[in-house]
């Protein structure tokens, strides 16, 4: 099928470092994917509880409707605003066709496996979004919205689409297939959502490295959360995305480990791709949330450097990612800085923890060790 013409995209580029995929912050804007499978009667589908086995995500449980209308199961989600999932059989335009399956047992492999981890990703994002910080899903309006799979041919990226509040994942290019299907991917492009229903950060400047560091800041506390002992969380971004063990994209502890990104804050950062910008955002967060120097994590190991040589203590990443989300739906507008960002997660740890907190503390210091002040 030919691309959708109207509205046009913003476009949402590949590049490579190397071999490896790096990916930009991006929402695109997008013809809208409409309604189910013909026949389909929400009023008379019955909401389902099964179990299915999914690409990098292994077996996880689902929630699905039975269609009575064809006797069959979809991937229609009652619990999560009736999010859908879409096999869109290697095209770009149109509503793709709803995933269903006869027994409500996913393990059938083959296409199936990808719709699975999509579906399961929507929920794991859903659910952190509601129970940690009270928001009903990516806008706020308590609207599912849609995940898309096997989009196009060789298609490399992942992107959400603020018109349909859907994800899309392509196939990859590898052979076989590498899907672009991970906990932190798709929680990554939702982000990008809540960000634009939020704060509205820019695509570029400091404004768009912000806005990369906010979607990689929610996948890796989506990861966490999820606790999926196939994928399981940390403060990587992309690792393992070629079917390898080959390095992360991003190294929330270290982002220059990518050969790419800062560390800390210069003037004339954002001068950097937003992907690349992001790195002292990163940084912040993971100092905040974890604190410097040598430590393992969930069984990674890390090493995180400050820019004045000075310890920080982490607070913890419940704490951290509360504050952050706060200053994001709170403080932040479109064209925030490094610095007005550091005044945001101020005023945030200020009103969850009080001034002059433990937290309210340790946020100055996580942004004076990577350079803002």
């Amino acid at each position: 099928m030919a691309p959708p013409r109207t509205p046009r995209r913003r476009t949402r580029r590949t590049r490579r470092t190397g071999a490896r995929l790096v990916l930009a912050a991006a929402v695109v804007l997008a013809s809208v994917v409409q309604g189910g499978p013909a026949g389909a009667s929400p009023a008379k589908t019955r909401a389902a509880a099964g179990v299915g086995c999914g690409t990098n995500v292994g077996r996880v449980p689902l929630d699905t409707t039975l269609n009575p209308s064809t006797g069959r199961y979809e991937l229609n989600d009652p619990r999560r605003g009736n999010h859908k999932t879409y096999d869109m059989q290697n095209g770009t335009g149109g509503t793709g066709t709803v995933v269903t399956d006869d027994d409500n047992n996913w393990c059938e492999g083959g296409r199936q496996s990808d719709a699975v981890a999509a579906h399961y990703i929507h929920a794991v994002f859903w659910d952190y979004l509601l129970e940690v910080h009270g928001r009903k899903g990516v806008r706020g309006d308590g609207k599912g919205g849609c995940s898309r799979v096997h989009y196009g041919r060789d298609y490399l990226n992942a992107f959400y689409e603020s018109a349909s509040n859907c994800v899309t994942y392509g196939d990859g290019t590898s052979n076989p297939a590498r899907p672009l299907i991970r906990i932190e991917v798709g929680a990554h492009e939702m982000t990008h959502g809540v960000t634009a229903a939020t704060a509205g950060l820019g695509f570029s400047g400091e404004p768009g490295g912000l806005n990369e560091a906010t979607s990689d800041v929610v996948a890796a506390a989506v990861e966490f959360r999820a606790a999926n002992t196939v994928d399981p969380g940390d403060y990587l971004f992309g690792e393992r995305l070629d079917g390898t063990a080959g390095p992360a994209l991003r190294h929330m502890d270290r982002p220059s480990r990518d050969g790419q990104s800062k560390d800390h804050w210069y003037a004339g950062i954002g001068q950097l791709p937003p992907a690349y910008s992001a790195g002292p955002a990163n940084h912040f967060f993971y100092l905040l949330a974890e604190g410097s120097g040598p430590k393992v994590v969930n069984g990674v190991s890390y090493d995180s450097p400050t820019y004045d040589g000075k310890p920080v203590s982490g607070i913890g990443r419940a704490a951290a990612e509360r504050i952050w989300y706060r200053a994001l739906t709170l403080y932040m507008t479109s064209t925030s800085t490094y610095r007005s960002a550091r005044t945001a997660t101020l005023a945030a740890a200020a009103g969850l923890y009080g001034t002059d907190s433990v937290e309210h503390r340790a946020v100055g210091a996580a942004w004076a060790a990577v350079n803002v002040t």
